[in-house]
């Protein structure tokens, strides 16, 4: 939601009740996700752990008519249910890039940065992990990512110790990250382009297009091309679940029905989406095996290169790149954002989780490589989250 860039006499920034209210939902989801994480890798390394993870390997669906809808329920969850968790991302994106945060460029300048170098320092650090393993090096987009559930939630334990500001910064700058993600999958993880369907793609979007300039604001005509929209891409090579950022971007643009449209699908999909899709998100892709073998092999180039982009490269690209823009005066970091606070929110930002989960699917086809790069994953975002929690309590107690 949109963070308020009103500030009062007393210089304090103040938060929208919009703002409140998703970073309410967003603490919520993030808990949820810790939780059912912890469950299923528990459950995954049971006495039931075979059936558990056969579970997600079932398929179901149809070949019928060359339609290639017969997919597992993993599958089914991350290119289909994943598509309305993108289409809230950007919606998100949207708001803030038209009316919030992102939509005044001297505001934006410092996320901006501090999300650029939380991409670039990671990936720089898992190419010179990975430059001499070319089979792991399709992963260098992995520890570019932010879980903004996961880093919300520890912001939300610290409560009103933390100044407002810091929250802004960082939801911001994972909004941001959400974008860069967004634009790595499209860019380097296409799956081999279909052209005949990629124009059926584009033919989807330009009748949203038209849609839109004949003023027909339905929001079940908008669905119906966005479900058509995820058919087409889903063939064209390019991944499905990015018709849901396109659909988010093609919502009516006449300021007031767009604002009424968007608010409507959010209102009606996020509940689902933090406490149904992200949760089974979870569930199926931390079905992990965890064996004596995975453990002998946990140091290696790929999941060191995830670790280390995770835990270093994003504090340091995330604070380096923010005092670069605010030393030459692109931005300003505010004066109750200390540096111990910044490299908090830094080691928050590498949370990688959600997103980095979902770009490890897409960057393996070995099952192998994969579970190794979601198990970094989730030991690097543990690590980031504790360090980032014990540093930012720190900061209060010291006044440092």
């Amino acid at each position: 939601m949109t963070p308020s860039n009103k500030t009062g006499r007393t210089g304090k920034l103040n938060i929208t009740a919009v703002f409140r209210a998703f970073f309410q939902s967003q603490q919520a989801s993030g808990i949820l996700l810790v939780a059912v994480t912890a469950a299923s890798l528990f459950i995954s390394n049971s006495i039931w752990g075979n059936d558990y993870r056969a579970f997600w390997d079932i398929h179901f669906g149809t070949e019928a008519y060359h339609l290639h809808l017969n997919h597992s329920i993993t599958d089914w969850i991350n290119d289909a249910l994943m598509s309305i968790f993108f289409l809230l991302v950007g919606i998100e994106i949207k708001r803030e890039l038209l009316d919030g945060e992102l939509s005044d460029r001297k505001r934006a300048m410092l996320p901006l940065f501090g999300a650029l170098g939380g991409m670039l320092v990671p990936a720089l650090l898992f190419f010179i992990f990975n430059m001499s393993s070319p089979e792991t090096l399709s992963g260098v987009g992995i520890p570019t990512a932010t879980d903004i559930a996961f880093a919300i939630a520890i912001l939300g334990l610290l409560g009103n110790r933390i100044p407002a500001s810091l929250k802004v910064f960082l939801t911001a700058l994972a909004i941001i990250d959400d974008l860069g993600a967004i634009l790595i999958i499209a860019i380097f993880y296409g799956q081999g382009i279909h052209w005949a369907w990629l124009g059926a793609s584009a033919l989807v979007v330009v009748i949203m297009y038209i849609v839109d300039k004949l003023d027909w604001d339905y929001s079940w005509l908008y669905i119906t091309l966005g479900i058509i929209l995820w058919f087409t891409m889903m063939h064209s090579g390019i991944h499905a679940t990015l018709s849901g950022v396109i659909l988010a971007l093609m919502l009516p643009r006449q300021s007031q029905k767009e604002k009424k449209m968007s608010n409507q699908l959010e209102h009606a999909l996020s509940g689902y989406v933090s406490f149904i899709i992200l949760p089974l998100f979870a569930a199926a892709n931390t079905a992990i095996k965890i064996d004596i073998n995975m453990m002998n092999h946990i140091v290696n180039p790929l999941s060191m290169g995830i670790f280390f982009g995770l835990f270093l490269g994003k504090p340091i690209g995330i604070v380096s790149f923010s005092w670069i823009a605010d030393k030459f005066g692109i931005a300003k970091i505010s004066q109750s954002i200390t540096f111990t606070k910044l490299l908090g929110a830094g080691l928050l930002g590498g949370i990688g989780f959600t997103m980095s989960i979902f770009v490890a699917n897409l960057a393996f086809n070995d099952r192998e490589l994969i579970d190794m790069a979601k198990l970094s994953i989730i030991i690097a975002s543990i690590t980031a989250a504790i360090t980032g929690y014990l540093l930012l309590s720190k900061s209060k107690s010291s006044g440092i």
